[in-house]
């Protein structure tokens, strides 16, 4: 039996090993995370799309934005040509006013102002948003003295005040678009200046405010159908030739079909503009500051 011992190893093995084991793993340099301030950069996101979802994108932007313009050109004509135009100082024509104003500042503008986010997606988000406020901002001009017409007119009238389905939801959604107004001018621009503290938070108020946006863009449609359905019953009544003011349709009254084309329009709109600001993606190359999105 052979009872040699295999000869110690020489003393700078261990320490050898020793060393390796010391010595930290390598690792590639772009498997490694970026720094903090470049993580703040998205890579230039590039378009993948086909045919079918070029098409689809034009479709619902050109087709939204058409809408939109067709829907105020619309109201001004049916006013203008039907309804005797707009004065101060008549009372039948202040309330012209009012119908004109709502579409004109709920929909058209506030309309354009969530569209911006689908249609700008190679411009800087900083600047989408900007834009987006001052759509907002003008609407409420609009939304105020289409408010006002109609008070000061059915005071003329010593009718009683929201007591229809129409003034409730038109409450309802003036209250939440002040509401959305607030809260996204505080959330989305005054709490920039605290940049990196307040990032988690606006990351959590971006779906909030998105849905709340989508909501109050929809009561407004449905408060601006339920006022032209009440404005065609009183005037353009059947039985408002024999005295009385409701009715039902005389025939196709021709300023009857301009009423229902508007609101056709508008619940077209309902239709295609909340499927716009929910498709995400985006047919364009960009590069976007990330705390620019929230």
């Amino acid at each position: 039996m052979d009872n040699s011992v295999s000869p110690l190893p020489e003393p700078e093995a261990p320490l050898a090993m020793m060393e390796i084991e010391k010595t930290p793993i390598s690792t590639p340099m772009h498997d490694m995370p970026p720094p903090p301030d470049e993580k703040r950069y998205d890579e230039d996101v590039k378009s993948t799309w086909q045919c079918g979802s070029w098409c689809e994108y034009i479709f619902v932007v050109v087709v939204s934005s058409i809408l939109l313009l067709a829907a105020i050109v619309l109201t001004v004509f049916w006013i203008i040509y039907y309804r005797n135009g707009y004065s101060l100082e008549d009372n039948k024509l202040l309330f012209n006013f009012h119908p004109t104003l709502m579409i004109g500042g709920y929909i058209f503008l506030s309309g354009f102002a969530i569209l911006l986010y689908r249609i700008c997606r190679c411009c800087s988000h900083l600047i989408v948003k900007l834009c987006h406020v001052f759509f907002h901002a003008c609407s409420i001009p609009c939304i105020v003295i289409g408010f006002l017409a109609v008070w000061e007119s059915k005071n003329q009238h010593d009718t009683t005040h929201f007591y229809s389905l129409h003034s409730w939801l038109g409450l309802i959604t003036c209250g939440l678009f002040v509401f959305q107004f607030v809260l996204g001018f505080f959330s989305f621009l005054i709490l920039l200046c605290c940049d990196n503290a307040t990032q988690k938070f606006r990351s959590t108020m971006i779906p909030i405010h998105a849905s709340l946006g989508v909501a109050t863009f929809m009561l407004a449609i449905g408060a601006a159908v339920t006022g032209l359905t009440e404005k065609a019953l009183k005037d353009l009544g059947e039985e408002k030739y024999s005295g009385k003011e409701n009715g039902t349709f005389k025939g196709f009254d021709e300023e009857g079909i301009i009423i229902n084309t508007i609101a056709v329009i508008l619940i077209g709109l309902g239709i295609l503009v909340p499927f716009a600001v929910r498709r995400t993606n985006s047919p364009a190359s960009f590069k976007v500051y990330v705390t620019d999105r929230i």
